[in-house]
C-alpha cells in the first residue's frame, strides 16, 4: 500500500475534489471508493467525500495495492504489419478497447496480443503488457506494442522526447480555411465531466498539434496530423476547440450520426521511429480504413 500525506492549501472545496485535482492519475470516482473505505483522514479524522477542507489540514491517504487480476489470452483477429524480437506494429481496427480495464477485461488489443505473441514488456503491469502508447477505442491505426522491458523503456522515451513520427488523418466538421495551423492549447480534464478532456489552464498539461489540409469538400475538410505532445482525447477536443470537430465523434462532436458511423473518422496512418536494437528509422503507413473511404466517396459525390 502507499500512503500519501498532503497539507491542504485551500478552504472550502471538498475532499474528494482536491484529491482528484491533485493526483490527477486517478479518477474521482476511484478516489472516492477509497474514501468510503476508511483510507482518507484529515487531522487523523476519518471523512466522508463531502467534507469541505480547510487551510493547512493534514490529509492521510492510502491507497490499496491494485487487485491483481488474470487478464486472458484471447483468439482474437488481429492485423500485425511487423514483428521482431523486439517490436510489434499492429494495425488497431475502430472499436477495439486497447487494453482491460474495470468492467472491460475480453476482447480488447491486449487480449489478441497475450494469444498471438510469446512475450510482452511488464513496464505496465498486468493490465497492460507491451503498451507503449494508447489510441481510443473508435481511432483506427498504427500502434508500437514492445515485447521486452529494454525495448518498452527506449521506446516510451522516445515518445517522451517527441522523436517518435506520428501522423494522423481525420475528416473534420466545416470548411477550415487556413492550409496549415498549430493548435497549442493545455487540455486538462473537464470539471463537469471527469471523463472527457477540455482546453483550460487549471491542472493542465502543455498540448500541441499541428495540422495540413489536404483536401477540402465544403462543408467537411479532410486534414493531416502530427502530434507534438500525446495526451488523451488530444486530436478531438484540439480539433473541437478551433470549431471544427472529427466527424462520428459522439463524445466532443455533432449527436446527429448521418453517415451511420460507429465512432470518429480518426485514423493514425503513418508510424515512424528509430528501433530500439538497430537504432535504424522505421516508417510504416496504413490505408485508411473502408468506412473512411466510403464517407469520402458520398461526400465527393456531394
Amino acid at each position: 500500500m502507499n500512503e500519501i500525506i498532503l497539507i491542504s492549501d485551500t478552504v472550502g472545496e471538498r475532499i474528494d475534489s482536491y484529491l482528484s485535482s491533485k493526483l490527477q492519475d486517478m479518477s474521482r470516482n476511484s478516489i472516492q471508493k477509497i474514501i468510503e473505505d476508511g483510507n482518507v483522514t484529515v487531522n487523523e479524522k476519518n471523512i466522508k467525500s463531502n467534507y469541505k477542507i480547510k487551510k493547512n489540514e493534514i490529509i492521510k491517504m492510502i491507497i490499496p495495492e491494485p487487485e491483481i487480476l488474470d487478464v486472458k489470452a484471447e483468439n482474437i483477429d488481429l492485423d500485425i504489419i511487423y514483428e521482431d524480437e523486439d517490436l510489434v506494429v499492429v494495425n488497431k481496427t475502430q472499436g477495439m478497447v486497447v487494453h482491460p480495464a474495470p468492467g472491460h477485461y475480453t476482447g480488447t488489443l491486449v487480449n489478441g496480443l497475450m494469444f498471438h505473441l510469446k512475450n510482452l514488456s511488464s513496464i505496465n503491469g498486468v493490465m497492460r503488457p507491451g503498451i507503449v502508447h494508447r489510441l481510443d477505442k473508435n481511432t483506427s491505426g498504427l500502434m508500437l506494442v514492445a515485447k521486452n522491458d529494454k525495448s518498452h523503456n527506449y521506446l516510451a522515451n522516445c515518445l517522451k522526447e517527441h522523436s517518435i513520427y506520428r501522423i494522423y488523418y481525420a475528416l473534420v466538421e466545416g470548411n477550415i480555411k487556413e492550409d496549415n495551423g498549430i493548435i497549442n492549447a493545455p487540455l486538462g480534464r473537464n470539471e463537469k465531466d471527469r471523463k472527457k478532456r477540455t482546453v483550460t489552464k487549471k491542472n493542465s498539461k502543455e498540448a500541441i498539434t499541428n495540422f495540413w489540409v489536404l483536401k477540402r469538400y465544403g462543408k467537411y475538410t479532410l486534414v493531416k496530423l502530427k502530434l507534438e505532445t500525446g495526451r488523451t482525447h488530444q486530436i478531438r477536443v484540439h480539433m473541437k476547440y478551433i470549431g471544427h470537430p472529427v466527424v462520428g465523434d459522439d463524445v466532443y462532436g455533432c449527436k446527429t450520426n448521418k453517415f451511420k458511423l460507429k465512432g470518429q473518422l480518426l485514423h493514425s496512418k503513418i508510424l515512424g521511429f528509430n528501433h530500439p536494437t538497430t537504432k535504424k528509422y522505421m516508417e510504416f503507413d496504413s490505408e485508411l480504413p473502408d468506412y473512411f473511404k466510403k464517407v469520402l466517396r458520398i461526400i465527393e459525390k456531394q
